[in-house]
C-alpha cells in the first residue's frame, strides 16, 4: 500500500474542440486515473504511459537551493492538459497522482516513489515522474533498479542526466538533490551492478575541482554545455551513442536548470547562460530512438519563482516531444505535414 498518495485527475482540464472527433482531442480528453493501490491487471496495450508527480522540496532544502519544487507536479500537468492526441488510439496516458511529501523525510519520500515506479513498471507501462527537487531520480533509479533485479542478473541500467550540476557531492551528512548520482555510484558498487551515468549540459563554473575530480576517479564521461550549444553536436551524439551502446537500458532525467534561465527562469539554481531547448530537443529525440531508454523524468522546476508559467510550459512541452518520439518509433505516431516539412 502507497502512503502519501493522492489523485491528480482534478488537474485534467481544458479547452474542448470536440467530443467525438479523435483528431481534435488534447491530453486532457484522453488521460485515464491509474490507482497504484488497486489490483491492476498490465497493461496489453502497444503503448501506454503513466504520469507520476513527486512533489519534494527537501532535497533542494538541504542543498541550499530555492525551494518551491514541491508544487512543480501540478503546475507542469496543467500546462500538459491541452496538448494534442498526435497518437494512435491505442496509445493510452494514465496519470497515477502525487507522492505528498510535505509531512515525511526525504528519504521515506523517495522509497515511496520506488514503489510506485517498481509497480507502473510492473504493470507494462513506461513511467514519466514529475518532480520535485532532484532527489526525485533517486527514487526513480531505485524503482528501476528493483524491477529488473527481480528479472535475474545484476540489472544495468544507464542514466543521462541533461543537468548544468554533476550531482556527485559527499552524503555523509546527509543526501540532497546533489549527491543522488554518487549514492547510486554506491549501490552499483556495493551491489556488483555497472555504474552508467552521463551528463550532458555541465558548467564549468557550477562545478568545483572536486567534483570534477570525484567524476573522473568514478570514470564518468561528460559534456559541457559549451559543447552542446556551440554546434558541435555531432561530437555530442558520438559520445552517447557510445554510452548507450554499453548499456541495456537506460532512463532519462532532466534538471530543468540546464536551460538558459531565458527559458527556464523557475528553477532552483538558475543559469544565464544554459542551454537553448531547441539544441537539447534533438538530442533527448536521438536518445529515444536507440530504443534503450525505459523511464523518463523532470526535476527542478520551482513555479515560485517561474514567469508566466514559462517553465512549466518547458516541461510540458518536452514530456510532448518524448511521447511523441516514442510513439513514432513504434509506429504509433499520427504523422501531419508538419511531419513531412518540420
Amino acid at each position: 500500500m502507497l502512503k502519501n498518495y493522492v489523485s491528480a485527475m482534478d488537474d485534467w482540464q481544458g479547452r474542448t474542440d470536440s467530443e467525438t472527433d479523435y483528431d481534435s482531442f488534447r491530453w486532457h480528453q484522453w488521460v485515464e486515473e491509474l490507482d497504484l493501490n488497486a489490483p491492476n491487471e498490465p497493461f496489453d496495450g502497444p503503448m501506454g504511459f503513466a504520469i507520476i508527480g513527486f512533489c519534494s522540496e527537501q532535497g533542494v532544502r538541504r542543498n541550499k537551493g530555492r525551494v518551491g519544487t514541491a508544487l512543480a507536479p501540478d503546475f507542469v500537468r496543467r500546462q500538459m492538459c491541452n496538448l494534442p492526441c498526435t497518437f494512435e488510439k491505442s496509445v493510452r496516458l494514465f496519470d497515477a497522482g502525487n507522492i505528498m511529501c510535505q509531512e515525511i523525510s526525504m528519504e521515506e519520500g523517495q522509497e515511496i516513489l520506488a514503489s510506485a515506479v517498481e509497480k507502473i513498471l510492473q504493470l507494462n507501462l513506461f513511467p514519466i515522474i514529475l518532480g520535485g527537487g532532484h532527489e526525485t531520480t533517486f527514487g526513480h533509479f531505485q524503482g528501476q533498479r528493483r524491477f529488473r533485479a527481480g528479472k535475474g542478473n545484476p540489472p544495468d541500467i544507464g542514466i543521462i542526466n541533461f543537468d548544468a550540476h554533476f550531482d556527485l557531492r559527499p552524503y555523509d551528512k546527509g543526501s540532497s538533490s546533489g549527491s543522488m548520482f554518487r549514492q547510486i555510484a554506491d549501490i552499483c558498487r556495493e551491489e556488483g551492478m555497472h555504474y552508467g551515468y552521463l551528463p550532458l549540459g555541465i558548467q564549468k563554473h557550477s562545478n568545483t575541482v572536486s567534483l570534477f575530480r570525484k567524476a573522473e576517479e568514478l570514470g564518468v564521461h561528460y559534456v559541457l554545455a559549451r559543447e552542446i550549444q556551440n554546434g558541435a553536436i555531432t561530437s555530442v551524439l558520438e559520445k552517447v551513442d557510445t554510452f548507450l551502446y554499453g548499456h541495456e537500458s537506460a532512463y532519462i532525467t532532466i534538471c530543468t536548470d540546464v536551460f538558459s534561465s531565458a527559458f527556464a527562469p523557475g528553477v532552483s539554481a538558475t543559469q544565464s547562460i544554459g542551454l537553448d531547448p531547441e539544441v537539447v530537443l534533438p538530442v533527448i529525440k536521438h536518445i529515444i530512438r536507440s530504443s534503450k531508454i525505459i523511464g523518463f523524468d523532470i526535476c527542478e522546476i520551482s513555479p515560485r519563482f517561474d514567469q508566466d508559467d514559462t517553465t512549466a510550459s518547458l516541461g510540458a512541452v518536452i514530456i510532448f516531444s518524448v511521447v511523441n518520439t516514442i510513439c513514432k518509433l513504434k509506429g504509433l505516431g499520427i504523422n501531419t505535414e508538419a511531419d513531412f516539412y518540420g
